[in-house]
């Protein structure tokens, strides 16, 4: 089969590198994908927005199926695009995707279902966002409704902090992602991430993972995209696992069928487990970034005939396996980053690195430049390793990371921290 995968980061890259692992792959593409990536497939140079290039490429490239890995493509509606040309896409549906398009829509829908989740409103203007906030006391979580990178939510520990806040994201803050925002009460606990597969009625597990979204060692600084994960999460036992299935990720797929809306892709649950129990933070609908590159590494089955049974309405026939090894990321970032950083920059010790037992390397903002790979992205390699458990994982991570070098580069010294610490 010809595929076609659209992005360019981190978690492309994991996909790349185990989509060229299946038997039914002939060729990959990517647009506008990485240095990288470029190892496993032909790069098209079209950019991931451009939905009418990438439709065009598609149809005279014959290609059978496309894999759409990030949000804004999804929200934006290239599924649609593609499927409205006659080629099979990872889903889902524009309309679908207000899954992650629309953090109000979700709260609405917790309530409507009876999913747990915190306590919120939904706000137009910035005077009773405030007056509400302050009812619900501090900390509390500020929310920009649509997409933002990762970055959209602020929590605010004091009435003047969530004043600006409010009034940040009113201002376009966050552009268009803020002309809406939720304000919720903050809930205190551990955070985890689970992944699961729908096909629009039948609903699979994937795998746990937590990630480090604050930009600084114990879990201080503002949220980033993520700066490390691993997987499994100790936290996230069968249990657990088995909660978020049928309280969580089964209940929404059926509300979405109730609404004549079959959801096809993946579905990224956050959850917060709380001292009441787990209680949903955010859905995504597609495979994280950093964790993709933490749950694909442990994936031993097949994963593109998953997410071809994802489209096709099969994954009643579908069993995953999995590998009981763990797998941990070290997000390597240019100094400034989740702010305004350089770029250009080259980058040493990447075959040196890549030598050491149980690493992959992933690009997420590499480009190839004269010969040689330079930082171009705010997150920039993602080191990913395997080990008998976290504690082996790190140490092989942070020894490929001390391989690794740039102008300025830095990374967070304590991923995995929360589950050596249990």
């Amino acid at each position: 089969m010809k595929i076609l995968l659209v992005g360019s980061g981190g978690r492309e890259h994991a996909l790349a590198w185990a989509l060229a692992k299946s038997p039914l792959l002939s060729r990959l593409y990517a647009a506008p994908g990485n240095a990288g990536i470029a190892e496993f497939a032909e790069i098209v140079p079209i950019a991931a927005t451009d939905f009418e290039g990438l439709k065009n490429f598609a149809v005279t490239a014959g290609i059978d199926f496309a894999v759409i890995a990030a949000d804004a493509q999804l929200v934006g509606g290239l599924w649609d695009v593609l499927e409205g040309a006659g080629i099979r896409a990872l889903g889902p549906s524009k309309a679908a995707a207000v899954l992650e398009g629309s953090k109000g829509f979700v709260k609405d829908l917790c309530m409507e279902k009876g999913i747990p989740t915190a306590a919120y409103q939904r706000f137009r203007e910035p005077g009773a966002a405030k007056s509400y906030a302050a009812s619900l006391g501090f900390p509390v979580v500020i929310k920009a409704d649509g997409l933002a990178a990762g970055k959209g939510v602020i929590i605010a520990n004091s009435e003047s902090e969530s004043d600006k806040a409010i009034d940040f994201m009113f201002e376009g803050g966050f552009g268009d992602s803020g002309h809406e925002i939720v304000v919720e009460e903050f809930m205190a606990g551990e955070e985890a991430s689970f992944f699961a597969l729908s096909d629009g009625v039948n609903v699979i597990p994937l795998a746990g993972a937590q990630d480090h979204k604050r930009v600084g060692d114990g879990d201080t600084g503002p949220n980033t995209g993520g700066m490390g994960a691993y997987s499994p999460a100790p936290m996230l036992t069968p249990a657990l696992e088995r909660i978020a299935m049928e309280q969580f990720i089964k209940p929404t797929v059926a509300a979405f069928a109730e609404r004549g809306l079959a959801y096809m892709g993946v579905l990224y649950l956050g959850l917060m487990i709380t001292k009441a129990g787990p209680k949903l933070v955010e859905y995504n609908c597609r495979f994280g970034d950093p964790e993709a590159q933490v749950l694909l590494p442990r994936l031993k089955s097949d994963l593109l005939a998953a997410l071809l049974a994802a489209r096709g309405g099969t994954l009643d026939k579908i069993s995953l396996q999995w590998t009981d090894e763990v797998a941990l990321t070290v997000v390597m970032a240019s100094g400034g980053y989740p702010g305004s950083y350089e770029k250009g920059n080259v980058i040493s010790g990447l075959e040196e690195a890549a030598s050491l037992p149980g690493i992959t390397v992933f690009h997420a903002g590499t480009e190839k430049r004269d010969g040689k790979i330079v930082a171009v992205g705010g997150r920039v390699l993602d080191i990913t390793a395997t080990g008998k458990d976290v504690a082996q994982a790190r140490t092989r991570a942070y020894a490929a990371v001390d391989r690794i070098s740039w102008k300025d580069c830095f990374w967070r010294t304590d991923i995995g921290w929360r589950a050596l610490a249990r």
